[in-house]
């Protein structure tokens, strides 16, 4: 199968990997910095073990720390908001996407 010509959209992706969550993307992106677990949760002045909950996705950050982090790790803090308060009504068992204009 050739897939060089092939465009992935969310859904292929989330058949694929399941849902796209603010746990999996922030333990992505501390992986691909290289960072390990104290360094990355020194950066972001949380605790260690707090930082470890939200990878593992046992705790779902408020859009105001979800803003937070964004913002110190200087990355678009729309799409950090918009991936935990989606992770939030998933929670709750509703069938909705957010998505913000």
């Amino acid at each position: 199968m050739n897939t060089k010509n092939k465009h992935y959209t969310d859904l292929d992706l989330e058949a694929e990997y399941g849902p796209l969550t603010f746990g999996k993307s922030l333990w992505a992106y501390r992986k691909c910095e290289e960072i390990s677990q104290k360094d990355f949760a020194k950066m972001l002045g949380i605790s260690i073990s707090s930082l470890c909950d939200l990878e593992k996705e046992r705790k779902i950050p408020s859009a105001e720390r979800a803003a937070r982090i964004a913002k110190l790790l200087q990355e678009p803090v729309i799409f950090w908001v918009q991936l935990a308060l989606q992770d939030q009504i998933r929670k709750q068992g509703l069938d909705l996407k957010v998505s913000v204009a």
